[in-house]
């Protein structure tokens, strides 16, 4: 099996701490910390919505409109769908040539509350589409530029963004500083779980938003495959199936005339199950084993991965309510292949599984990958995990500043854990240092790319005016 260099850094074997303290300190002088202010589009900047077209052209073209009606809506929803675009921007901004693995679409919103495999409640980052490793500087900066978005479409002032950035900012370097002091296995088994998170809330929140947060959580242990199943299933002519919610979700006997066809596809992800399990430990595989696939259907998820192939198949157990239902989700090269160097990985699936695997503190037990044959005779590669296992997702629409800067603090803690688990936490440290010029740069980068980011949504409403590109409402994520 190939293996991904996760700590590029350390190539220098038996490298001791002071030596790597030392490479991190040199290595402000290719790139100052004061130089990550800086964002000025370049002349031959590539166009926007040429990126996003490029895209397009190899999704499922049916649903490529609803992707830009949902990017239209706000310029945090473009910010969402235009990870590739931001990819391409930062690949000319300064970096200290130190690499981690990326989650590669670092946006507040891909930091959520998930379960871990012996049921405890976790916060941790959630989406891993674009990981792959490169520049760690990459994530920090898409982190704090979307703060900056959703806070300025809450209206915050620029002083109450600043404050929030910075705090997001501080909140990495100091926990990278703390990361670098402990042992390895020490950084290894860290993680946020829910007593850790009400720790912080009574620190850093007021009563509203403590119970807020309670309510979330509470709400969070809900979300299961048992909820999946009540809200996606239907009864019809007595046989359980997934209820048809067009475009959104279509099951394969809509999608599918009944005939050869049909039975060839069900056949093909029957196939992609039973191989997809070669990818799990052995003793998950042997209890995927004991469900039996009962139905699947193709669903639109997100903002930027619409259009991209999607299945959901429910599988049930010892009976009728003893449900599991997983995503199989299309895996394309990272956004940021072209800027950062191809993934070792020749299935891009087992990409996105190894990047999560490498920055969670915990992970789905179900998650792993497989190649299959598509509708078209195309053969793509996909990984598979649950729908559903206890995911709560914040609402920044109902942030105040100082619950965002909570937020900001905990996801910059979440991504400096992630990152020291494969990048040199040490060098990082080092790089970063005790003083604040790193986060006031980050502070200055975040509103001028929040200003690009506002042109570029501009752009693509002005592009779906003049019909350059076709915009399709079908309700958001």
């Amino acid at each position: 099996m190939p293996q991904e260099r996760t700590s590029p850094l350390r190539a220098v074997p038996g490298a001791t701490p002071k030596e790597r303290a030392a490479l991190g300190k040199a290595a402000r002088k290719r790139a100052p910390r004061s130089s990550h202010e800086v964002y000025e589009p370049p002349a031959d900047r590539q166009d926007p919505l040429a990126i996003l077209e490029a895209q397009s052209a190899a999704r499922v073209q049916e649903l490529v409109p609803i992707r830009y009606g949902r990017m239209t809506e706000s310029p945090f929803r473009f910010y969402r769908g235009a990870a590739a675009v931001m990819a391409s921007d930062l690949s000319g901004t300064p970096d200290s040539g130190i690499r981690a693995q990326l989650c590669g679409d670092a946006h507040l919103l891909n930091f959520r509350l998930l379960a871990s495999p012996e049921r405890h409640l976790l916060f941790d980052i959630n989406d891993f589409d674009e990981t792959l490793p490169g520049p760690w500087e990459w994530d920090v900066k898409r982190l704090a530029a979307s703060l900056v978005i959703a806070g300025r479409a809450n209206g915050f002032s620029d002083k109450e963004r600043a404050h929030i950035v910075r705090a997001t900012v501080r909140s990495y370097r100091e926990s990278m500083i703390r990361f670098a002091g402990m042992r390895n296995l020490e950084v290894w088994y860290t993680q946020t779980d829910e007593g850790r998170l009400k720790a912080l809330a009574a620190d850093r929140l007021a009563s509203r938003g403590r119970k807020r947060m309670a309510r979330a959580t509470a709400k969070a242990r809900t979300r299961d495959s048992t909820q999946a199943f009540d809200k996606l299933t239907e009864v019809v002519g007595g046989r359980l199936r997934i209820a048809a919610d067009p475009p959104l979700i279509v099951p394969v006997a809509d999608l599918l005339p009944e005939g050869a066809e049909r039975s060839a596809t069900e056949k093909q992800f029957r196939t992609l199950l039973r191989r997809y399990g070669r990818s799990l430990p052995s003793d998950r595989r042997s209890l995927l084993a004991d469900f039996r696939p009962v139905d699947m259907a193709r669903k639109v998820v997100g903002v930027g991965s619409v259009g991209t192939r999607c299945w959901i198949i429910l599988l049930l157990g010892r009976d009728g309510a003893d449900p599991l239902v997983l995503q199989a989700k299309e895996a394309d090269s990272s956004v940021l292949a072209p800027h950062a160097g191809a993934s070792a990985y020749r299935n891009q699936g087992e990409r996105v599984v190894a990047g999560q695997r490498l920055m969670q503190a915990a992970g789905d037990i179900f998650l792993g990958w497989e190649r299959v044959e598509g509708f078209d005779g195309k053969r793509r590669d996909f990984y598979v995990r649950q729908l559903r296992d206890w995911k709560g997702i914040a609402e920044p629409e109902q942030m105040v500043p100082r619950g965002m800067a909570a937020f900001g603090e905990l996801c910059g803690m979440t991504l400096a854990r992630a990152h020291a688990r494969s990048g040199d936490r040490i060098a990082i440290a080092a790089y970063l240092g005790h003083g604040k010029v790193f986060d006031r740069a980050l502070q200055t980068f975040a509103e001028r790319y929040a200003d690009q980011n506002e042109r570029d949504h501009r752009a693509l409403v002005d592009a779906v005016a003049t019909g350059r590109l076709r915009a399709a409402g079908a309700g958001t994520k």
